[in-house]
């Protein structure tokens, strides 16, 4: 696809993005983006996410064209939405989080049907390619309605991507699917990465974020709290646990004030600490004066789902 703009390192830029929804006699108006800056780096895999209501689907909607910002500015690989609707719309590839398609329709027919909306000629259509790497070439001449649910899924995935779109947006895409079906899907997420697609994922499962993304961003009540590399992100959390197990058995926490111990069902001491505040050797002097020998011990780092909590509880309150 032709960009206007082909120096740009950005296949989204949203700036000061802000959405106003109309009020009623019975509700008043809802701003459910306040403002946003989200900037999602060519070929990269970069998250959004948030609770439920924090504004996720409504940005990923304005990106779509379905619905209209109140101010702000978004380019999308380049085109801007308002002056280049068209082309910007044609950049993206979104795989809704609801399962909507009609199932009268086979797959085969589907993406046939799909790729004709969106101008794709019949000699570069590539439908079977497509229905292969999703798993789904032997379901190609069956009802849609025969489908599994993960099946439905991979085949809403294989719609989007019927015109060869330079963005994959995937909304919640492995919801209500299983392990195996989920590692399939992420494996051709990646082949499609490593080809040079960009994808943006929203994704309540925070492993699942935490090991594919790049970047991510955190979006409560309308603003984005957080936005930072992965590794960054989950660094920034100044919080690690000691785990220590004794050199003999113990049936109780020991006293080690400043520091809270917890005692596990395997007999270990978890130690929360902060590591710009405290060093692991002062929690070993409190051990040694509490009369505890240590065996063995080790480090828990923070994960995605500790920082996802401390912002959004920091957020709200």
């Amino acid at each position: 696809m032709a960009d206007p703009n082909p120096s740009t390192q950005y296949a989204i830029a949203a700036r000061g993005v802000r959405k106003t929804y109309a009020g009623t006699k019975k509700s008043p108006a809802k701003e459910a983006l306040k403002g946003i800056d989200i900037l999602v780096r060519r070929g990269s895999i970069f998250g959004l996410l948030g609770p439920n209501g924090a504004g996720k689907s409504t940005f990923i909607n304005i990106l779509a064209g379905l619905v209209r910002k109140s101010s702000g500015e978004v380019t999308v690989w380049g085109f801007d939405i308002d002056k280049n609707p068209r082309q910007a719309r044609a950049a993206l590839g979104v795989v809704p989080q609801e399962i909507n398609m009609d199932v009268f329709f086979t797959p085969k027919e589907g993406l046939e049907i799909q790729a004709g909306l969106y101008g794709v000629p019949k000699e570069k259509r590539r439908t079977m390619e497509i229905l292969d790497a999703m798993g789904l070439s032997d379901k190609a001449n069956s009802y849609v309605r025969q489908l599994s649910g993960g099946m439905k899924r991979r085949l809403l995935v294989a719609k989007a991507m019927v015109h060869s779109p330079p963005i994959l947006i995937l909304d919640e895409p492995t919801a209500g699917v299983d392990i195996e079906l989920r590692k399939q899907l992420w494996d051709y997420v990646l082949e499609l990465n490593e080809s040079g697609v960009t994808i943006v994922l929203t994704t309540h499962y925070l492993e699942e974020a935490q090991e594919l993304c790049e970047e991510i961003a955190i979006v409560h009540n309308g603003d984005v709290v957080a936005c930072e590399p992965t590794e960054k992100l989950v660094a920034s959390l100044d919080r690690k646990t000691l785990m220590v197990t004794p050199l003999e058995e113990i049936t109780a926490s020991p006293d080690l004030s400043p520091f809270s111990a917890e005692l596990k069902p395997d007999g270990r001491l978890a130690i929360p600490y902060q590591p710009s505040k405290a060093q692991v050797a002062e929690i070993l002097e409190r051990l040694s004066a509490a009369g505890v020998g240590v065996r063995d011990l080790s480090t828990v780092e923070s994960d995605l789902e500790d920082v996802f909590l401390e912002l959004t509880y920091r957020a709200a309150s």
